[in-house]
């Protein structure tokens, strides 16, 4: 996929964006044995052959999509002041820094979306990508249809009225329902919020489905890389062109238990692309 030459730059940690630019209009870069010293200059990170200051720039950074189980009592941020566990505790094995795509409440369980792919991220929060996520709820009470089609219609939040969602008891036990509730929204604890408001507090959360992705048969704790099919469903579904060279990239995490390094290491030396 073309990006802009002082974008692709950035990326591969050479120099910021401002200073690629300098880079590029003082003929400091070569694309395919040609110096390029015009803006805008749109190349394929995977396919070109791109020298500054003579020498080559790393590859594109394999990109890494693993969907993970989240268990309750884990936070979705990527560190806790008050030293709660975070979903990083439970990534043995993947060297590279992932990032949960959306979130999940401290309480709350299930599919979560971890990657290093920051457009794809931006893509599926995005508020008109509409990316419908499913959730079971375990409330208190059943509640009557009248109330289910308020939820589903939209409620007047204290942030403002929500979508419009789907919502339907698939199971009641000692007189406690289970909602099965998509939205395409994602404010904080949303799902709960909508319970309590028509009246029915959510006893236990869990997401099930983010767009094409189900949890399927994954134990809490549990995680995967995954398929190139999801992959490209999901790349649909987001808006984002897809190429091979691209695909053939993506690698999935080292075996858990093998290989365990600290999230978000980095090693500091001299930029070998500065003069």
């Amino acid at each position: 996929m073309d990006e802009r030459l002082q974008k692709v730059l950035a990326k591969a940690g050479v120099a910021s964006r401002r200073h690629a630019e300098e880079l590029i209009t003082g003929g400091k870069v070569m694309v395919n044995g040609r110096v390029v010293t015009e803006l805008g200059t749109k190349v394929d990170a995977y396919k070109d052959k791109i020298l500054v200051n003579g020498k080559p720039i790393p590859p594109p950074e394999k990109k890494v999509y693993l969907l993970l189980h989240k268990p309750r009592g884990y936070v979705t941020t990527l560190s806790d002041e008050r030293g709660r566990k975070t979903v990083l505790d439970l990534l043995e094995g993947v060297e590279q820094r992932v990032y949960p795509v959306g979130r999940l409440d401290y309480d709350s369980e299930g599919l979560l979306l971890m990657t290093n792919d920051g457009e794809l991220t931006h893509a599926l929060t995005h508020p008109k990508h509409q990316v419908k996520k499913t959730y079971l709820a375990r409330v208190e009470g059943v509640p009557e249809p009248e109330k289910l089609q308020a939820m589903a219609k939209g409620l007047q939040l204290e942030d403002g009225l929500t979508a419009p969602a789907e919502v339907k008891i698939v199971d009641i036990q000692n007189g406690r329902a289970l909602l099965q509730i998509s939205i395409h929204e994602g404010r904080n604890r949303q799902v709960r919020r909508m319970c309590e408001h028509i009246g029915h507090r959510v006893l236990r959360l869990r997401r099930v489905r983010i767009g094409p992705l189900e949890l399927g048969n994954l134990k809490p704790g549990e995680f995967r890389p995954l398929t190139r099919q999801e992959l490209k469903e999901l790349m649909s579904l987001a808006g984002i062109g897809l190429n091979e060279k691209a695909l053939a990239a993506v690698r999935p995490p080292a075996k858990p238990g093998l290989r365990k390094t600290v999230a978000g290491a980095t090693v500091k030396g001299k930029n070998p692309y500065h003069n």
